[in-house]
């Protein structure tokens, strides 16, 4: 697996998870607002701010036929996909101020890129990475151009088949993408935890050897967190400053309680994981006089026969291993043992 860094910084197992705050719409259309979105992201520590750069006339055409009206869902219902996009993009002149803002405040910002002109207008500002979102991830001709910039790439794999993702990575890295990341995603809004999946991040970790996370849309911060667990090493959620303001994403969007929460939950889950080891740590070692081990509980001088009237398996644990307590019944003891001492590695001479 190749090292895989966005602005300098490491993802990977054994490193902080690279939690992304998702803007989307939660701007409302108020460029301040988007300012208060980054700040607060920066504030909890978020890794990165990420935007969505496209325009309702890059994504669709404005039509009210019946495939354009959206008729099935319980957020947009009656939108058609043009209205919708209106609503919820991101005035290209904001982004940029957005994206110097960030800079500011020294939190990663970069964004999903939609089509030919997004790139070129986030290759303009030098942004650190790029984002193809789930109902992007057939738009081969997109992911080409972005695998060109040889920024980093982190592809969401929301409604692909295992055959579409195959092609998808295939041709990030026949396009000099050195450098990709898989996202695990469902793409329901907010999703029902029941279709996570989960187990399919070590899978996808194992198949395509690249750093593979969460596209979370589930409501709360378990799906994230079990993520991190699974050796997931990004996690993106959808974040505003506040669900009391309404807007196209705030429903299932985490708020900046919420998202602290999941930010610290996260990296204690990524500390925690550490190696496979057994044994006890330096940390531990203190704890060793609540184990047991064999002592004497009476006086015993040299030749005594041991028996389980003078010695026993008791606490602490800094006489010989309980493993050699049968064995050593009967046998004669090869020095003087006083009432609590320990019987040390002495006396297994004599078995």
């Amino acid at each position: 697996m190749k090292n895989f860094f966005i602005n300098g910084k490491k993802i990977d197992n054994g490193f902080r998870p690279y939690i992304i705050a998702e803007m989307s719409g939660n701007h409302n259309q108020s460029f301040e607002h988007g300012l208060n979105i980054i700040e607060s992201a920066s504030k909890i520590n978020a890794s990165a701010v990420k935007l969505q750069t496209y325009t309702a006339e890059t994504l669709t055409i404005d039509s009210d036929k019946k495939d354009f009206v959206i008729d099935d869902h319980k957020l947009w219902k009656n939108y058609n996909l043009f209205q919708l996009y209106k609503k919820a993009y991101t005035n290209w002149d904001w982004i940029k101020e957005y994206i110097i803002y960030a800079k500011k405040l020294n939190i990663d910002c970069f964004s999903s890129v939609f089509d030919e002109s997004s790139i070129d207008f986030m290759e303009s500002l030098d942004v650190s990475a790029y984002k193809i979102a789930s109902f992007e991830n057939n738009h081969i001709p997109l992911i080409k151009m972005a695998a060109r910039t040889k920024k980093p790439l982190i592809i969401s794999t929301g409604l692909a088949s295992e055959e579409e993702i195959d092609e998808a990575v295939a041709v990030a890295r026949e396009n000099n993408c050195e450098q990709l990341a898989l996202l695990k995603c469902t793409s329901d809004y907010p999703a029902d935890p029941k279709d996570s999946n989960l187990l399919s991040i070590p899978y996808l970790k194992q198949k395509y050897g690249c750093q593979v996370g969460l596209s979370d849309h589930t409501l709360g911060i378990g799906a994230s967190l079990a993520s991190i667990a699974l050796g997931g090493t990004i996690i993106e959620k959808h974040f505003t400053t506040t669900r009391t303001i309404e807007t196209v994403d705030s429903k299932f969007s985490a708020d900046s309680n919420e998202f602290a929460l999941l930010i610290k939950e996260a990296n204690l889950i990524a500390k925690s994981l550490g190696k496979i080891t057994f044994g006890y740590s330096l940390n531990e070692k203190k704890s060793i006089n609540f184990r047991r081990s064999i002592y004497a509980i009476e006086n015993i001088k040299k030749g005594d026969l041991f028996s389980k009237k003078n010695i026993r398996i008791i606490r602490p644990g800094y006489g010989v291993h309980p493993r050699y307590f049968e064995k050593l019944i009967g046998k004669k003891s090869p020095k003087e043992f006083l009432y609590g001492d320990r019987l040390d590695n002495s006396v297994l001479n004599i078995l």
